[in-house]
């Protein structure tokens, strides 16, 4: 990890935590005492401060690496990663993405928090990712295959992928209650997710969570959602805190991926605008080398800095680039560095995060 003396902003070197740590909620392995813990929500929901999302190992970014996935979870808890993400999606309806995650923490299973999601219909592969269902029989249908793929009997935080028009939040709401009631759940979260949806849940079942994209590349949710889960004691999960890898700073045009990677249609990888936003990375890089940490650290150090009530899960197949995320936890910015991301950045990045047909409205 570069330093740089003088005005340097000294991060511990995280790949090598000694310290333990036990007990349930989420208190982490190895390197737990290192990696601050953050409460999400008002119903006791706690994690350490960077979380590790797994939709990489199994879809988006090419093919998976099952035996690199399952070391890289194992590492993010010797590093004091207590937060793993999954999802239905993210094994196309085989639970194989799920299946990998339970397997990752099966020898520390009551030291984690295990969050994943309900709400597509997958029975077209044409339709996967647009099709949606949260009716009350499928949530139930999907909640007891993800208990059976994660190998456990709870899953810690259910969240619903996508709202779906068609079925009233108040009965998917309703739903995840009785299954928090039946002790197969424990928290309720959703995702993308607008003011007026989380209001209608929360007064059924309360929300503990909200997960949608936010990092200094998308800040739509600073406007109007941000304020709403503050007032209601919700907590933030941002995924895609690195804008896709972007804010990685080790990127190629769209034209350069293969057809399996999200990245050869994601429009802020489209010429013009990936020129634009890899001048703008180029700038947080200068930013974050003075500071004495990486562009990866700086992005996620902004997103940390904007409340103590967030969590961003990053997600990652390499072991190097888990400890460089996690290390991001202690990089403190300082109001100038504040002011010189939003100056190289005042509205995000080039480009839509999704084509139309796939964009959450709220």
């Amino acid at each position: 990890m570069a330093q740089n003396s003088g005005s340097s902003t000294n991060i511990p070197n995280y790949s090598e935590g000694t310290n333990t740590s036990n007990g349930a909620n989420g208190s982490g392995g190895p390197g737990a005492a290192e990696l601050p813990r953050r409460r999400l929500g008002s119903q006791g929901l706690e994690v350490g401060a960077i979380g590790l999302g797994t939709m990489g190992m199994t879809m988006a970014y090419g093919s998976g690496d099952e035996p690199g996935g399952l070391a890289t979870i194992q590492r993010a808890h010797d590093l004091g990663v207590t937060l793993f993400d999954t999802a239905e999606l993210y094994g196309m309806g085989t639970g194989s993405n799920e299946q990998l995650v339970g397997r990752a923490v099966r020898g520390f299973r009551d030291e984690v928090v295990i969050a994943t999601k309900f709400g597509f219909d997958l029975s077209d592969p044409q339709n996967v990712g647009t099709a949606l269902d949260s009716r009350p029989e499928h949530i139930r249908e999907v909640t007891e295959n993800s208990l059976r793929y994660l190998g456990t009997d709870h899953i810690d935080v259910l969240y619903q992928h996508r709202v779906d028009p068609d079925v009233p939040i108040e009965d998917v709401a309703g739903t995840v209650g009785e299954l928090i009631a039946e002790g197969k759940v424990r928290f309720f979260g959703l995702s993308e997710a607008g003011p007026d949806v989380i209001r209608r849940a929360h007064a059924v079942q309360p929300v503990s969570v909200l997960q949608t994209e936010y990092s200094v590349f998308e800040r739509a949710v600073e406007a109007d959602v941000l304020p709403v889960l503050r007032e209601l004691g919700i907590g933030f999960v941002p995924y895609s805190p690195l804008g896709r890898g972007f804010l990685t700073g080790v990127v190629k045009p769209a034209a350069e991926y293969p057809a399996d990677d999200m990245r050869s249609w994601d429009d802020r990888w489209q010429p013009g605008n990936f020129e634009r936003n890899a001048a703008a990375v180029r700038a947080l890089r200068e930013l974050a080398e003075a500071r004495g940490i990486t562009v990866t650290q700086l992005a996620l150090a902004w997103l940390l800095a904007q409340g103590d009530d967030i969590v961003p899960i990053p997600g990652t197949r390499s072991p190097q680039r888990l400890a460089e995320n996690v290390a991001a936890a202690r990089a403190d910015l300082t109001a100038g560095d504040l002011a010189r991301i939003h100056e190289i950045l005042p509205r995000g990045a080039a480009g839509s995060r999704y084509p139309e047909s796939m964009m959450p409205s709220w």
